[in-house]
């Protein structure tokens, strides 16, 4: 449209200032035709003009256009719960363990539709889907060939049936039929990666994966694995994958590969160095996958720091002399590996991402990972200088990233933790701001590792800023993005302590019931102490009584849940909650509490008792507060028999009870 306007503005500023240059010869007559010199210069004119004539380029559009475009006006709601559980309301969890039930309730049910749909695929041979959405069409799950072939065989690769791909390998060979080097790679790959056993099921995998998350992140950080994952994938010794490499006329780099990642990946470094050292003899070149394997093994077979580094270099420079070139694996192998040698990795990592930018490679955030596990150690209790992870933020400031190594959702949650150990709000917030830049967010990791990074910016924001700031963030970031655990609450409460703001107590109160915290003792006790622990305007006193009561009601057990065990100390505070906000009978019944769970009030607690009933003119009452601390032969007695005779008009008969606790407390003491 631009350009066709300009054309047309073109032609008419040319042919005003062709009737300009002619005016002279149309001035005068009444009536004029066009001439055919005129017209001639007219269609000149017209010609020139076209030439400029620029035709846009056509814009595609992808058929998520319009709701891309749609989302992008719509912003997060703080208020709301995750978008994965907007289906059931309902059931939306409120706490960190219900959300790992509802997250682990929810992919069993898609796994067990999976399984249904893939199982029975002639009940559901119609697509009413537009536009079709091919995951959500039956696979092919079961076997259709029959027939020994090569092509049976390619169906059981690509099936992931690993005994019956290698019983009919082991038929064709029989048979003496010759088997493709492309499907033999397939098979090989195949075993390999499973080690000659059966992969676990799609839905039972994720859910063993859900379970192990937060084990297998630490475990994956800090470079080793268990003893049992360890036995659970160890590699055989001559199974199925070496005795078809061994059945192999002619071996090729692909072959080897196969072999040397399978190792590596399931416990058999020794292993895949003497198989790498059997294809250099055979002069096979390896390819880069074989090396990013081997120097992931490196520390595994190397006891010492130096000879660790030694095997590295030494791999490196055999990748340049079969002119292989690395990739971004490769550095990011290189940096793995050296989280495993000691001090002399700082100047190392360093050394290697200078390397990476050299030959043009960008490092990704596992790079960067790798680089702050090596110069920040979680095991030591001295505090690190956070300058490396400054440059890091600095570097990336702005950046958009894609997910290019498994590694990579690690990053977020390593720098928030630096800055909660170096208590680093500034630099906190530059990794925050990081997360929030594009899509970063998605490579915050799964539910709860991204669980674990937002814990810790709570946690920060807890520490260092003010409490109107910390609210700010707490309404933003609960519960739509993170569900707090005790920890978390308790730092929160810490914040109020901080900056004086105990009024607040009652609302947050609120929140730890709707989030299902209210069952931790601890968090319930802390929360009665600091109402409890100094005196307010009468307007606070009145919601700490009416929290204080809501509170008995958890140790009553409401809610279809068993009551806490009450305490000494939550007995104390409720009821010394409750005398502040002048409830004399509530606090009465607490004190009742006290007697029927043999539980001892302390002195202080009776006089401030005391001290109400003087203020209400209750001297009956007075004289059964005497008489219940005499029944719990507390030492003060004697005490608040004479406080009461000096302080009440009491009766002859309630004169002679008191004075007789009195003496009788004297005497015992």
């Amino acid at each position: 449209m631009a350009a066709s306007g300009r054309h047309v503005g073109h032609c008419i500023q040319r042919n005003g200032r062709f009737l300009l240059n002619n005016l002279e010869q149309l001035w005068g007559h009444r009536s004029f035709s066009w001439t055919p010199a005129l017209h001639q210069q007219a269609a000149e004119a017209n010609k020139e003009s076209t030439e400029n004539i620029v035709i846009p380029r056509k814009k595609t559009w992808s058929k998520e256009a319009v709701l891309e475009a749609l989302a992008a006006t719509v912003s997060r709601d703080p208020t709301a719960y995750n978008y994965q559980f907007q289906d059931d309301p309902y059931l939306s969890p409120r706490t960190s363990t219900e959300f790992k039930f509802f997250f682990l309730a929810q992919e069993s049910g898609r796994s067990a539709a999976k399984f249904f749909v893939n199982s029975n695929p002639k009940f559901f041979t119609k697509d009413f889907a537009e536009p079709h959405i091919p995951c959500l069409m039956p696979e092919t799950v079961s076997l259709r060939l029959e027939e020994m072939s090569e092509e049976a065989l390619k169906e059981r690769i690509s099936l992931r049936k690993v005994t019956a791909a290698v019983d009919m390998y082991d038929q064709l060979l029989q048979a003496g039929t010759a088997v493709s080097m492309e499907t033999t790679h397939d098979l090989l790959d195949l075993i390999c990666l499973y080690c000659d056993r059966e992969p676990v099921e799609d839905g039972d995998e994720e859910t063993e994966d859900m379970q192990e998350s937060g084990r297998e992140v630490k475990r994956r950080r800090i470079g080793f694995r268990r003893a049992s994952d360890v036995l659970k994938f160890s590699w055989k010794e001559n199974n199925n994958a070496e005795r078809i490499f061994n059945l192999l006329p002619e071996r090729d780099t692909q072959c080897y590969s196969a072999l040397i990642r399978g190792m590596v990946k399931h416990g058999a470094c020794a292993k895949a160095f003497s198989m790498y050292t059997d294809m250099l003899n055979n002069k096979v070149t390896a390819d880069v996958h074989i090396f990013n394997a081997l120097i992931l093994a490196a520390p595994d077979v190397r006891e010492k720091y130096d000879e660790r580094w030694e095997l590295i270099t030494e791999l490196l420079t055999q990748m340049n002399q079969q002119k292989v070139k690395p990739n971004l694996l490769t550095f990011n192998s290189v940096l793995r590996a050296l989280r495993r040698c000691g001090a002399m990795a700082r100047a190392k990592s360093l050394q290697t991402l200078s390397e990476m930018k050299a030959v043009g490679i960008a490092p990704s955030l596992a790079s960067y990972d790798h680089v702050l596990a090596v110069f920040y150690k979680p095991a030591s209790s001295n505090l690190t200088s956070t300058d490396v992870l400054q440059e890091i933020i600095s570097e990336l400031a702005g950046s958009r990233f894609t997910c290019q190594d498994s590694d990579d959702v690690v990053f977020f949650a390593s720098a928030m933790r630096i800055c909660l150990d170096n208590k680093d709000m500034e630099l906190g917030y530059k990794v925050h701001s990081l997360v929030e830049v594009g899509d970063n967010w998605r490579l915050l990791g799964d539910p709860y590792q991204q669980s674990v990074y937002y814990g810790r910016f709570f946690n920060l924001l807890c520490l260092m800023e003010d409490i109107d700031t910390v609210l700010k963030w707490y309404k933003w970031l609960i519960p739509s993005l993170y569900y707090p655990n005790s920890q978390g609450l308790k730092d929160l409460l810490q914040a109020l302590d901080t900056d004086n703001r105990l009024d607040l107590l009652p609302q947050i109160w609120k929140d730890i019931r709707s989030l299902g915290h209210d069952n931790r003792l601890n968090i319930v006790e802390e929360l009665l102490s600091l109402m409890a622990r100094e005196k307010h305007s009468p307007e606070v006193q009145e919601s700490f009584a009416a929290c204080a009561l809501d509170i008995k009601t958890v140790f009553d057990g409401d809610r279809g849940k068993s009551g806490l065990e009450q305490s000494n100390s939550s007995l104390t505070h409720i009821t010394s909650l409750l005398l502040r906000a002048n409830m004399t009978e509530k606090a009465w019944e607490m004190l009742q509490l006290f007697k029927s769970m043999n539980r001892v009030p302390t002195e202080e607690l009776l006089n401030d008792f005391l001290s109400v009933c003087h203020s209400d003119g209750s001297p009956q009452r007075a004289v059964a507060l005497v008489q219940l601390s005499a029944a719990f032969c507390l030492p003060a007695t004697p005490k608040l028999a004479k406080r009461t005779l000096a302080e009440f008009d009491l009766t002859e008969e309630q004169r002679t009870i008191l004075s007789e606790l009195e003496s009788a407390g004297e005497s015992t003491d």
